[in-house]
């Protein structure tokens, strides 16, 4: 799951091992203002208002929707602190959990509908930024934007430490040595291009949480939230208690076997896997709109996405017109799987019928990893047709060097 909240943060941290590209600070703009004192309700009210005075001022609008997303990013990691989040293993592998949120000395407990009132909320959030952006169309509208300043008030104190500035984040996150000199002194300038290129990541991440909210996982919960949550309420008491028969530093072997087990999710509300898929496939016309406006620019402005003829703030990277062109044929590729004109090869030898990837979404049955990896869990969505050409995809990690996922996170 490519949150964007980790994979921007992935990618623009890597800013911060450069040499500042200024030499001096300029003073804050309105909207740095609002991020750098983590005042998102009070940025929020103030772009609400002029707003209200000209409906039409799509720069205040687009500064509108960055301070509901960085305010949406405080109210989760806020969540996450709430309740304890434990940092180990195993959340390394959720990139949502991965985030620096600092032990908190007095969890709350956690039950099953709190951990999906979390993921509801995040929902809600990036669904109120996407209305904020779609009324966009002016095609000049331009952010210069110092993103590293935000600072996020993580446990929720009303004060704000060094260690919750999002350039101190992207250090803890990434290990990538980032200094405030670095943050002050570096800007990005985000236009026309770049607000459908967030919108898409929106739809993105909107779809992951739909897909997650459609199943039941509360025997999951029961089971292992001891891994993740400080003090979670389950049937289970004792599993947080300490480690069983089969300890292993600060783990049980038998809950991590236990976690693999019971990824086996009963359908619960399926309307969110039918919205989930009409989310993917927003992501990829909005990922063209996206590039059809970068590769109409002409300026040369401290570009987040740059065309072959612009210079982006991140160093050495280049994106060249082969890469382009590879990223529209992987995005025609995401589509025929999405609507079902092409299949998802089957991984059974002497089987010559595909996965439907449509049907997985309009018509779910229950979610088994175990079955799904044996082949067993996709039987119902076997069917003969065309399946999706194997060199288109070798053909994308040489355009992209061996790098597509990488890429992938950064084009959307």
């Amino acid at each position: 799951m490519r949150v964007f909240v980790c994979a921007f943060l992935l990618v623009i941290s890597l800013l911060f091992s450069f040499t500042p590209l200024v030499k001096s600070a300029t003073p804050p703009s309105d909207i740095e203002q609002y991020l750098i004192n983590a005042q998102f309700q009070q940025g929020e009210e103030a772009f609400v208002t002029k707003l209200q005075e000209n409906a039409n001022d799509d720069q205040t609008r687009f500064k509108l929707g960055v301070v509901q997303l960085m305010g949406a990013t405080q109210k989760l990691m806020q969540s996450l602190y709430r309740y304890g989040l434990q940092q180990n293993i195993l959340t390394q592998f959720f990139p949502i959990l991965r985030l620096p949120v600092p032990t908190n000395p007095t969890p709350q407990p956690v039950t099953y509908q709190d951990a999906r009132k979390i993921l509801q909320d995040l929902l809600n959030d990036l669904t109120q930024v996407k209305d904020t952006l779609e009324p966009i169309k002016d095609n000049q509208v331009k952010l210069p934007l110092r993103l590293g300043l935000t600072r996020l008030d993580f446990n929720a104190d009303g004060k704000l430490e060094e260690d919750e500035s999002f350039w101190k984040t992207f250090s803890l996150l990434t290990g990538i040595p980032a200094t405030e000199k670095a943050a002050q002194s570096l800007a990005i300038a985000f236009d026309a291009g770049d607000v459908i290129w967030l919108k898409g990541y929106c739809n993105l991440l909107s779809a992951i949480a739909q897909v997650v909210l459609a199943y039941d996982e509360s025997k999951l919960f029961d089971s292992t939230a001891h891994l993740v949550f400080a003090q979670p309420q389950t049937a289970y008491p004792f599993l947080a208690n300490g480690t069983g028969a089969f300890g292993w530093g600060n783990f049980d072997i038998s809950d991590m076997i236990a976690f693999i087990h019971l990824i086996n999710f009963p359908v619960a509300e399926p309307e969110r896997l039918t919205t989930a898929l009409q989310n993917f496939q927003t992501v990829t016309a909005l990922s063209r709109q996206s590039w059809e406006l970068i590769l109409a620019e002409t300026d040369n402005d401290r570009e987040w996405l740059p065309n072959p003829q612009q210079k982006g703030v991140i160093p050495n990277a280049v994106v060249t017109q082969p890469m382009i062109d590879g990223w529209l044929t992987f995005l025609n590729e995401a589509d025929t799987l999405l609507t079902g004109k092409k299949l998802v090869p089957f991984w059974r030898k002497r089987e010559v019928r595909g996965i439907n990837l449509n049907k997985v979404f309009t018509q779910p049955s229950t979610f088994d990893l175990v079955l799904w990896v044996q082949g067993t869990g996709a039987a119902p969505y076997l069917q003969l047709g065309r399946v999706t050409d194997t060199n288109t995809w070798l053909q994308l990690l040489e355009v992209f060097r061996g790098q597509f996922f990488e890429f992938a996170a950064w084009f959307n």
